[in-house]
This record gives structure tokens, C-alpha cells and sequence, in this order.
């Protein structure tokens, strides 16, 4: 049994899979309190599915790409049945997490999308380094910069674990406190083997808008 905030049909608005159909299974709960959350709602809304009945939601999207997400999807331990149910069902399935929580029992066809938090996040102490180590190299680590100070310990967290080695890297902008392109021509100038991104579904649709 799992809370459920919401199961929606929608593109994927980041990651290396941007623009995919994907549907997405939004869980409740949070034990984090980013300054920049854009689904506080997930915090505590939802309803108790059992895995029969998520399946059947899903299902009825007849789509393959699955997301996992929250609020902080782990934070519900049966989040791991869910996946590796998932994944026996023939659905390729991620896991969008803020990397606070240990991932090393996450079933291994599950891609993992993970953020380490930075500093204007308000969270960078919650962080679990540890979590590095059991990363894939399908896997993706996503950094949301906010300030050029984020930037700086971005970048020295590419160094001190040499994260591009280890999976593709994201680099996003904080929605409506850095421009894109500011963040763009750091990048730039500093020649870092990153993958910038924006959240797609922010622009087709209105940023606040849920169940896309």
C-alpha cells in the first residue's frame, strides 16, 4: 500500500528522456523543504492505492515510460516493490530523488535521477554522499543552481567525486530566480561536460499547473 498524490499522462519535462511520453506516479510525503519546491501539495495529499490499483492506472495510459516521483518517493519503503513491479511488467521505469535517502536497494533496471542539493536549496546538508557510489552509468545526477555561489559548489562537487565519469550530469536553473542563459555562458566558459536542461512542462503549460 502506498499514498498516492496523482497519476497523470503527461511528457517527460526533464532529464536525458525530455520530451517523452511518460506517465508519472506522483507519491506523498517529503522529508525535505527545498526553498524552490514546486509540489508542496505533495506534501501531504494523496490517497492509500494498493499495487493493483496503481497498476491499473497505469495501464491505461498504454504508455512504457514510467516515472516514479514525489515529494520524495522513497520516503515510502514499499516504493521499491512498486518499482521492481513495475520493471517485472516490462516498463521502463525512473526514479526521480533528492538524494537524501539511500538508493543502494533500488531495483537495478530502475534509472535513477538524483539531485544533490546545493546550497540556496536550504538542504545541502542533507545530502547522502554515500549515495554516489551505487550510482549506474544510465543513471543521471541533477543539480537545480539558483546562485552563482550554487554554481561554484556545483563545480566542486564535479571535481572532489568526478561525477561525469560516473553518469550524465544536469544542470538546471531555480524557475524564475536564474536566467537560462546566465547559467548557459557559465557552463560555456567553463567548458564543463554537463547537460543543461529546462522544465519543459513550465513553458507548454503554466509553471504552477499539476498533472502535467
Amino acid at each position: 500500500m502506498l499514498k498516492v498524490n496523482e497519476i497523470y499522462h503527461s511528457i517527460q519535462g526533464e532529464s536525458t528522456q525530455a520530451g517523452l511520453s511518460c506517465t508519472f506516479i506522483r507519491l506523498t510525503y517529503c522529508n525535505l523543504r527545498c526553498s524552490y519546491c514546486d509540489t508542496v501539495y505533495a506534501f501531504d495529499e494523496g490517497r492509500d492505492m494498493n499495487f493493483d490499483e496503481i497498476l491499473s492506472e497505469v495501464r491505461k495510459f498504454d504508455c512504457r515510460l514510467v516515472e516514479i516521483t514525489g515529494g520524495e518517493p522513497l520516503f515510502q519503503k514499499e516504493s521499491l516493490n512498486l518499482m521492481k513491479l513495475l520493471s517485472d511488467e516490462g516498463f521502463e521505469v525512473l526514479l526521480e530523488t533528492g538524494g537524501s535517502l539511500p538508493i543502494q536497494e533500488i531495483d537495478k533496471r530502475v534509472k535513477i535521477i538524483m539531485d544533490l542539493k546545493c546550497p540556496s536549496s536550504g538542504m545541502v546538508k542533507k545530502n547522502l554522499y554515500d549515495n554516489i557510489m551505487y550510482l549506474k552509468p544510465a543513471d543521471e545526477i541533477k543539480f537545480v543552481i539558483g546562485t552563482r555561489e550554487d554554481y561554484n559548489w556545483t563545480k566542486d562537487m564535479l571535481r572532489q567525486y568526478n561525477l561525469t565519469k560516473i553518469c550524465a550530469v544536469l544542470f538546471s536553473v531555480e524557475f524564475g530566480r536564474l536566467e537560462p542563459v546566465t547559467l548557459v555562458e557559465w557552463i560555456l566558459e567553463d567548458k564543463l561536460n554537463v547537460r543543461f536542461q529546462l522544465q519543459l512542462h513550465k513553458f507548454i503549460w503554466e509553471p504552477a499547473a499539476k498533472g502535467v
